[in-house]
């Protein structure tokens, strides 16, 4: 049945017959025959098919759905087993948030490689309410995120704290003025991040702390993208410290002072419930415990 599964999340993620064949180093009619048995076994058929593409029916998605969480559970079943025996080894999954996936993770993740070279992570990056979503239906093995928000059911650790500021190119007219005031604020267009994103949720709680609703925002789904945006003088954001350091040090950004600001906000690692938890993903959240601890700008709470 493991392989079954196998097979169809194949098909499912690649669209294709071929290229699932490709991956899974099989042939095309021996990943045919391999969907076929798995229909046979669950009495009904879990594909749509022509000659453009191969997508799942409603059966299908839930049958990939679990298949996902049952060999997950599986790889983790091996994992613990593989421990008790051996140096900490096997494939780590690991998602994060986008500020701090793209600024900090990857420290840590070179930190890991460096100690224990026979964990093999692999990373996702996305917004916070995917990313827990994501843990939360062990697709996962563990989520940093910035959200306050995540499903029930979850172990959620702040573990840092990250300085959030106002942002302008330094180009910009009110760089150049040493107090800014609300309602300057409020006439500026903002760019911000996508609904489910903790940055977004953050600017958010800003714009309440400052009694203002701008009429005028671009939303993006990248913190480069906005980054870019705000030096090309599109419009002012609000961003963590993590994400501009080079900026400032370049001089090409530039941090308003706005009351309220820095805005404090937690990152968080998300878990699974489960008491059982494998020697690399224990290694891997003391490494990220320890970089809280000995950076810059972030600090163990």
């Amino acid at each position: 049945m493991e392989q079954l599964l196998r097979v169809l999340i194949a098909v499912a993620e690649r669209q294709n017959f071929s290229r699932a064949a490709e991956d899974l180093h099989m042939t095309q009619p021996a990943v045919s025959q391999y969907i076929k048995s798995l229909e046979q076994a669950l009495g009904c058929k879990l594909l749509e098919r022509n000659n453009k593409y191969v997508r799942l029916n409603k059966a299908g998605e839930i049958v990939y759905y679990h298949a996902k969480e049952i060999l997950g559970m599986y790889e983790r079943m091996q994992n613990l087993v593989h421990d008790l025996m051996y140096t900490p080894s096997g494939h780590l999954t690991i998602g994060a948030s986008y500020t701090y996936g793209e600024y900090v993770l990857p420290h840590v993740i070179a930190r890991l490689r460096e100690l224990y070279p026979r964990i093999t992570p692999s990373i996702t990056i996305h917004n916070s309410r995917v990313i827990s979503a994501q843990v939360a239906n062990r697709q996962l093995d563990v989520g940093i995120v910035e959200s306050e928000h995540v499903g029930e059911k979850m172990n959620v650790e702040p573990f840092a704290d990250d300085q959030m500021y106002v942002i302008v190119s330094s180009e910009h007219r009110l760089a150049r003025q040493s107090k800014v005031q609300v309602e300057e604020l409020a006439d500026e267009t903002w760019i911000v991040r996508e609904e489910g994103s903790g940055t977004r949720e953050a600017a958010e709680k800003l714009f309440l702390s400052l009694q203002i609703e701008p009429s005028k925002r671009m939303e993006f789904g990248s913190t480069q993208v906005i980054k870019e945006s705000v030096e090309a003088g599109l419009g002012i954001s609000l961003l963590s410290d993590w994400a501009i350091r080079k900026e400032q040090k370049l001089k090409t950004l530039h941090i308003l002072p706005v009351a309220g600001t820095p805005l404090t906000r937690k990152f968080s690692i998300v878990t699974q419930s489960d008491s059982f938890r494998t020697k690399a993903l224990e290694l891997f959240l003391e490494l990220l415990r320890e970089n809280a601890c000995n950076s810059s700008g972030l600090v163990i709470k």
